[in-house]
């Protein structure tokens, strides 16, 4: 989920202290520096910048600057300097520093990078710092923390634990005598309630028909929770292979390519306008629903109104695809030079609970189980509403995530949309595409 852009930043009270400790005390930060290594003690550093990025939103970034200082205020001699960006933007970037060996001291991961950095050497293994305490994770789900494993070592830990819903105006339902979703619908009811949406003959505030939902077929996210429902996979284990088949994918494309076709869903020329959830669809009106993860949902009642709700994805037969999975993680670049600042910020971060009360919601649940706990007294409106959600979900029961991607996932993304797009021009037919994607697909696997 792309979120809006949040430039670099460092604020400037921040900036005229650091300039003020240094013209303060200049001398005993060179004689410190100069003798660390004899005269350390504690988790006192002296003289250390590390250096931490991440991707998200205004309100993530306040909260997260918010933290580190906090996390400097305890750790006297460590500064932190800090990068965060829009997600497209911080992905490039990042790819372009590991590829220098130049990954920032702590980095805020995508799950479907993990495979990427930690084969490609970009990470530094976690274990040792996780078995000396270093690292604590007694208080976060041990299949959650497995996410951030390859091929026996761990190489990140969860920022967040995310899980997929749906947006939905409530009002829209109602008035096609719909139902709240329950956790145990199947996909034709959802298809069945597109259908009757449609059928109610409104208008978009541009004149357009509003439909059920916004086209989930080019959404590689969706198409997992579907093959996951039906008990396959996207992948074989972390295994460079797919774990479905051509007629697996036609069958997902056809149903969204008959739902368009029929107007039931949102029309091709608003798809591909759909670059964040303003100029999506439901966000201009012209859908009932959006496919999202919970982390952004927040946003979606202040931008369309408070009768817009977040319920599950669609099952086959009761059994549910969606799953909970890191909504971002924390990885340590391999070639930092000071590891074990770099490690007490991922701990301060992961497990600190005054930290935790800063950073609230803004990556989704936190994972830290007690942080969690604590944080949900505080929430109210929208942000209680997915705690919520979580917590019925997981009553509900959802199967253990997968192991991260193989590297090449991200590339094979940008794959499912482009040939999903052709199938809503009349390019090709939902099996041609389904064929080119697993064409390409298997040549960016063994490549």
């Amino acid at each position: 989920m792309h979120e809006p852009r949040c430039g670099p930043r460092r604020s400037t009270r921040r900036r005229r202290a650091a300039m003020a400790a240094v013209a303060a005390g200049l001398s005993t930060v060179l004689a410190a520096t100069l003798s660390a290594c004899s005269q350390s003690s504690g988790s006192v550093s002296h003289g250390i910048t590390l250096t931490f990025t991440w991707w998200g939103n205004d309100d993530r970034a306040a909260r997260t600057e918010k933290a580190v200082e906090l996390f400097e205020k305890e750790h006297p001699g460590v500064t932190v300097r800090t990068n965060s960006s829009d997600f497209g933007s911080y992905l490039q970037k990042l790819a372009t520093q590991a590829a220098g060996g130049e990954v920032p001291d702590v980095a805020q991961l995508d799950y479907r990078q993990m495979s990427q950095y930690s084969d490609g050497g970009a990470l530094l293994p976690l274990d040792e710092d996780v078995q000396k305490g270093a690292i604590r994770t007694d208080d976060v789900d041990k299949q959650l923390l497995h996410t951030g494993a390859y091929r026996g070592k761990l190489y990140a830990v969860p920022m967040g634990q995310g899980i997929t819903g749906f947006a939905y105006d409530a009002s829209l339902y109602e008035k096609a005598g719909l139902s709240k979703p329950k956790p145990s619908w199947t996909w034709e009811d959802w298809a069945d309630a597109n259908r009757r949406i449609a059928k109610l003959g409104l208008k978009g505030p541009d004149g357009g028909a509003v439909t059920g939902s916004n086209d989930p077929g080019t959404n590689e996210d969706v198409f997992e929770d579907w093959l996951r429902s039906h008990g396959k996979s996207l992948y074989q284990g972390q295994e460079r292979k797919l774990g479905f088949t051509e007629d697996d994918l036609t069958a997902f494309w056809t149903f969204c390519d008959t739902l368009r076709r029929e107007g039931a869903i949102a029309q091709a020329k608003d798809t591909t306008q759909a670059d964040s959830a303003e100029h999506s669809p439901m966000g201009r009106g012209l859908a009932a629903a959006d496919y999202t993860w919970d982390a952004p949902f927040p946003g979606y009642p202040p931008l369309l109104g408070d009768s817009v709700h977040f319920e599950p994805v669609p099952t086959v037969d009761g059994h549910i695809g969606a799953y909970f999975k890191p909504s971002m993680l924390m990885g340590i670049g391999a070639h930092t030079a000071h590891p074990k600042e770099a490690a007490e910020l991922v701990d301060f971060l992961l497990n600190d609970r005054k930290a935790g009360s800063i950073l609230g919601f803004t990556r989704s649940t936190p994972p830290n189980r007690t942080v969690a706990a604590d944080v949900a007294k505080t929430l109210e409106g929208p942000e209680l509403e997915i705690y919520r959600y979580a917590q019925r979900i997981r009553a509900y029961g959802v199967e253990p995530p997968p192991p991260s991607p193989p590297s090449g996932d991200v590339a094979i993304q940008s794959a499912f949309n482009r040939n999903y797009q052709r199938v809503m021009f009349g390019m090709a037919t939902p099996r041609q595409g389904a064929r080119e994607l697993i064409s390409e697909a298997n040549r960016e696997l063994t490549s």
